[in-house]
């Protein structure tokens, strides 16, 4: 029974997206593959089974997602794209921590459009979650894509230089906040919270060295 209504609710969950997002048939493919990993994810991983229990880690993991989809909208440097039913679709997969599934939905909106520089970040972003914090090549890749697409969007450089510091790179990341903080404008809504993580950063920075050069 449990196949049956996990079927069903896929086969409504595609006609959503495209009669209701109106998903061109470019991007059918991207799709059809977010809802096959999601399939397979619960063929792998589901015990329907068994009784219902509190999940602290996936309430935390899905209170991340939302987290890190209202940080990237509060460092847009310009109003979003019009008609971007991808990262209006993604970014909903995001906040319930289905990074895999965001990550080949957005695959379709820089493929539609590469000079999409939020499409790029949100990727980055949603490929370096489903790596567990991992930069891997794909995401520094995406991360490229949204600062070439759009030089002066803060959202590359922050997220980026929080990559790398999670990936234990904390000099090449302060430096990179450092940048972002120098050619903020003295009025930007982030700046503050970006100079208390800079300061942060460089204490921890400097407590690491000192621990180092100790006899």
């Amino acid at each position: 029974m449990s196949w049956i209504i996990t079927l069903g609710l896929a086969a409504t969950s595609l006609a959503v997206l495209l009669i209701v997002f109106k998903v061109p048939r470019s991007g059918w493919e991207a799709v059809g593959a977010a809802l096959l990993l999601g399939i397979a994810g619960y063929a792998t991983q589901a015990s329907p089974g068994q009784p219902g229990a509190p999940k602290s880690a996936a309430i935390a993991s899905d209170r991340s997602g939302a987290a890190l989809v209202e940080a990237r909208q509060q460092l847009r440097s310009s109003p979003p794209q019009a008609g971007n039913s991808w990262l209006v679709i993604a970014d909903a997969m995001v906040r319930n921590g289905q990074y895999g599934d965001a990550s080949a939905i957005l695959l379709g909106a820089v493929e539609k459009n590469p000079k999409d520089s939020e499409s790029w970040l949100a990727l980055a972003i949603a490929l370096t979650s489903h790596a567990e914090g991992n930069l891997s090549p794909a995401a520094l890749y995406a991360f490229r894509q949204a600062s070439a697409a759009d030089p002066a969007a803060p959202g590359p450089p922050f997220f980026l230089g929080l990559a790398l510091a999670q990936n234990g790179r904390f000099d090449e990341g302060q430096a990179l906040w450092s940048a972002l903080l120098k050619s903020a404008p003295v009025d930007a809504p982030w700046r503050t919270d970006l100079a208390a993580r800079i300061k942060s950063l460089e204490a921890f920075i400097a407590a690491r060295r000192a621990d180092t050069v100790q006899p």
